[in-house]
């Protein structure tokens, strides 16, 4: 069977802000990759980078302050962070569409549905017409599962409950028949019913129109269920990557184990939740060696004077961490970093 081929490939990306407290690289050095109907999940805690990569991806990173200062973001061989404006509005919902976190802020209120979807349609099917756009709209709105679809074509978004209004949303970025679908925590704003059925939506969609899929979450059950491979960035940096059945069976990084040990399990009875030593660092407050290193119980001297590689722990499985250096040889012997 051939391989898919990959529909983006991000390589070393570098996404900064210019603060009045210096350069602040939100994004540090990234590499990943996603193929065609491929579901990619990216976790991470609040602050690790996650949605700036996405907005890198979409060109939509305010500037300033912020602004792509390093690495490609290859969509089909096109890198990109080197597209004009003008190109990049070409792509952005035609080739690579995106759904954000609130429905409710990402919709219009001041305009219908219907006009809202028609306008994404005409905006780059400059040879259609009102009428065809209209019937594509319906159209779209009945595959996302929304009774009354000519009727919801006249009413405005606060007529609509939070999850209608994200199924609005997941039609309109599907209207184009993208290639790449990013999807920034899409059922962070929904109780837990509404987002059973938006992931298994989105997991229909995924199968039936082939549609390559980036799942940006910080819950790990999302992942589990919907996702193929997984990368979870801390400190706008990748420490793994791998499928994400490996990643959960056999986690490498400490990070990504203490993450999975932090979900809770009601089938075991615990004193006390785990959860990770210390605090997420400050977006460029560590300066040198692994920024994960003060929160690690394995870390020792070289953890806070270099920064480590990703290592290859396995064919498709990546860590960032001096414990799967083939130099070393012993990690039990390690003294960990005094604080």
């Amino acid at each position: 069977m051939a391989e898919r081929q990959k529909v983006l490939d991000v390589k070393g990306l570098r996404t900064t802000f210019f603060t009045d407290d210096g350069e602040i690289p939100a994004v540090n050095d990234i590499d990943f990759h996603v193929r065609e109907g491929e579901v990619l999940g990216i976790v991470g805690e609040s602050g690790c980078g996650k949605s700036v990569t996405s907005l890198s991806v979409m060109g939509l990173v305010p500037s300033p302050p912020g602004k792509i200062t390093g690495g490609e973001i290859l969509f089909q061989n096109t890198d990109l962070t080197k597209a004009s404006e003008k190109e990049m509005r070409g792509i952005r919902g035609n080739d690579i569409a995106m759904i954000f976190q609130e429905p409710m802020t990402s919709l219009n209120p001041l305009f219908k549905i219907g006009n809202q979807l028609k306008e994404a349609i005409l905006v780059h099917r400059k040879d259609w017409s009102k009428r065809q756009a209209h019937a594509r709209a319906i159209e779209m709105m009945q595959l996302v599962g929304l009774p009354r679809a000519e009727e919801l074509m006249g009413e405005y978004p606060h007529q609509l409950s939070g999850g209608m209004r994200q199924r609005v949303m997941i039609a309109m970025a599907l209207l184009c028949e993208p290639k790449l679908l990013i999807a920034d925590e899409p059922t962070t704003a929904l109780d837990v019913t509404i987002q059973a059925q938006i992931l298994k939506l989105m997991s229909e969609l995924n199968e039936r129109l082939g549609t390559a899929v980036i799942l940006i979450t910080h819950d790990l059950g999302v992942v589990a269920e919907t996702c193929q491979r997984v990368v979870v960035m801390y400190s706008g940096r990748v420490v793994e990557e791998g499928p994400v059945d490996t990643i959960f069976k056999d986690p490498q990084h400490p990070y990504t184990r203490g993450l999975l040990a932090s979900v809770p399990d009601t089938r075991f009875k615990k004193d006390r939740l785990y959860s990770i030593p210390g605090n997420v660092p400050k977006p460029g407050s560590i300066k040198t060696g692994c920024p994960f290193a003060p929160r690690c119980e394995h870390a020792w001297d070289r953890c806070v004077t270099e920064t480590p590689p990703l290592y290859d722990t396995a064919s498709d499985h990546r860590s960032r961490c001096f414990l799967y250096d083939p130099k070393e040889v012993d990690a039990n012997d390690r003294t960990p970093v005094k604080s």
